[in-house]
């Protein structure tokens, strides 16, 4: 309703002002200017005879002719009569106004406008900040376009481009932060963070010795060192991830949110998970993950054959999610596992069958696209 009175308002002051414009305006009178061009007619005439006489000469003539002849035809112009009173004109504009600005106004609004579409109240505005942010980061483009020193620019930047998924803008933005602010642990990670994303996940020999400088200057930050973990996974250094990822559960408390993904990899790697997520007295390991007697025979096992144990445990979780969809956690564990395997294809694979259990409204649904952002798994058909 308030939008529709702004309008009213803002409609009854333009046409105010177009008919105070038009009324203010006043017909002049027609002149009778008849003995004006009697004037220059005599005028013509006596130059005529001045010439003749030769008390002028031919190009003074010409000048003083043409002069008069300028001022004749334009007495002669303002003479005629012809055309509406403009006091006729003027009122048929000001009724074409008063008719029809406002309808050609609301027309527009009706045409172009979104008249149907509700309030947002201002905490889904808050819920929803996705068009304000756009918004932002755009007027923080253009503040660093003109001051590309600003180095607080750049490392307030840098982690909404992570998080718009703009893997090389914050790249950029991360180094610049470093060239200016200086190093420490957190614009490291991060820069660390945005190569991981631009590689599809993977610990490039660049991220690793990012992650390390990181490591050096915060020597207990549990993401830092879980990543480095996973690079030692991906380069098929079993033993050593699995004694990074023993040492993180090691050294983070009882509740930590990280252990049971520490302990995935854990198992991934040959080891026994431990931690407040494992249930010793459980009677069957949860699917995918490996029994006790697993982790027995895969210690005997070499590389090649643990690997192969590890793809059928995960092959066999796939097969378990497929008859029972309703499983959360083994829809992430299955999404991490076949990306541990670089299997990238069947772990967009896997992302959009858990999708379609828990569509991304949901809060789970949010949880896999935020775990397929970390892996670099592009979710086909999903929207975020």
């Amino acid at each position: 309703m308030i939008i529709w009175l702004s309008f009213a308002v803002l409609a009854t002051a333009t046409t105010a002002a177009l008919l105070h414009a038009l009324s203010s305006s006043r017909a002049r009178p027609v002149r009778d200017n008849s003995n004006a061009t009697r004037v220059y007619r005599d005028q013509l005439l006596e130059l005529d005879s001045e010439l003749t006489a030769g008390r002028i000469m031919q190009g003074e003539y010409e000048l003083a002719k043409a002069e008069t002849a300028r001022r004749l035809f334009k007495a002669a112009d303002d003479n005629t009569p012809g055309g509406e009173p403009p006091s006729r004109i003027n009122a048929a504009v000001r009724l074409s106004i008063v008719a029809f600005l406002p309808l050609l106004s609301i027309g527009m609004y009706v045409a172009l406008g979104r008249p149907e579409l509700p309030s947002m109240p201002l905490q889904k505005r808050l819920d929803n900040p996705d068009r304000d942010l756009a918004v932002l980061v755009r007027k923080s483009e253009m503040h660093l376009a003109r001051y590309p020193e600003d180095g607080r620019g750049w490392d307030v930047i840098a982690p909404v481009y992570l998080r718009l998924n703009r893997a090389d803008d914050a790249e950029k933005a991360y180094r610049n932060a470093i060239r200016q602010l200086g190093l420490n642990a957190g614009r490291l990670r991060g820069m660390a963070e945005a190569l991981m994303a631009e590689s599809n996940g993977k610990i490039t020999e660049e991220t690793r010795q990012t992650l390390e400088r990181s490591l050096s200057i915060e020597p207990n930050n549990p993401r830092t060192r879980f990543y480095i973990a996973l690079g030692m996974e991906q380069a098929g250094k079993m033993a050593d991830a699995r004694a990074a990822f023993e040492a993180i559960v090691k050294d983070s408390p009882a509740d930590a949110p990280w252990l049971p993904l520490v302990n995935q990899h854990i198992a991934m790697n040959g080891g026994a998970p431990a931690g407040p997520d494992v249930n010793p007295g459980a009677g069957a390991a949860a699917p995918g993950n490996p029994t006790q007697q697993d982790v027995t025979a895969a210690e005997t096992m070499n590389a090649g054959d643990r690997q192969q144990m590890i793809r059928g445990m995960v092959e066999s979780l796939d097969a378990k999610l497929s008859e029972d969809p309703n499983n959360f956690e083994g829809w992430m564990r299955l999404v991490r596992s076949y990306a541990v395997l670089n299997d990238k294809d069947r772990a967009a694979g896997a992302l959009k069958r858990g999708l379609a259990a828990f569509p991304p409204p949901g809060e789970q649904g949010r949880q896999l696209l935020a775990l397929a952002r970390e892996l670099g798994i592009a979710p086909e058909g999903a929207t975020q």
